[in-house]
């Protein structure tokens, strides 16, 4: 920031403006996928499952475990669903039988689609309207929200944002499903 410059956006009522915008921005921005999942008897766990196996085809459930921060026994429940319902299948590693990797099904894959799609087309349109300038800005905004580790995957990362050769670092669960 310029020196001199005015920081009135760090300002009490301009703060809770921010998360008054989030609430209301992650409301609708998940509204019309939770509307689909509802309707198949899933869930927005279900949803985040579905969308990382499809960003990252083969993932062990350990990396999976470390990009949703959540415990074995709530991903398991949610896995289980998954598969019964064929829309991800598993299979071990290759140069580990312990491992389990996961991948989306032909099914998963159009569900996978669908729920995108219909988010994607949002933050195209909120992109359109707001231009490169602000695009840049909001992506240094939330790069800025996420905790270490995580950060350093989204800070050069065009296109798909790999996951690190050996899987992920080890990082605290947060206490969520």
């Amino acid at each position: 920031m310029k020196a001199g410059a005015h920081q009135l956006f760090l300002r009490e009522e301009e703060l809770r403006r921010g998360i008054e915008l989030l609430f209301f921005a992650y409301r609708d921005f998940t509204g019309e996928a939770d509307a689909l999942l509802s309707r198949l008897g899933l869930g927005r766990a279900h949803h985040r499952v579905i969308y990382f196996v499809g960003r990252h085809p083969n993932i062990p459930v350990s990396d999976l475990l470390q990009i949703l921060g959540i415990t074995k026994q709530s991903l398991s429940r949610v896995l289980s669903q998954l598969m019964t319902e064929g829309y991800i299948t598993q299979k071990p590693g290759t140069r580990d039988r312990r491992q389990r990797l996961l991948e989306l099904t032909a099914k998963g894959i159009d569900l996978e689609h669908q729920l995108t799609e219909r988010q994607r087309n949002r933050i195209a349109r909120a992109y359109r309207e707001a231009g490169a300038e602000a695009v840049e800005g909001f992506r240094k905004v939330l790069t800025g929200m996420i905790d270490e580790p995580d950060r350093s995957r989204f800070t050069a990362a065009e296109g798909p944002v790999p996951l690190p050769a050996g899987g992920l670092a080890q990082r605290p669960r947060r206490a969520r499903s």
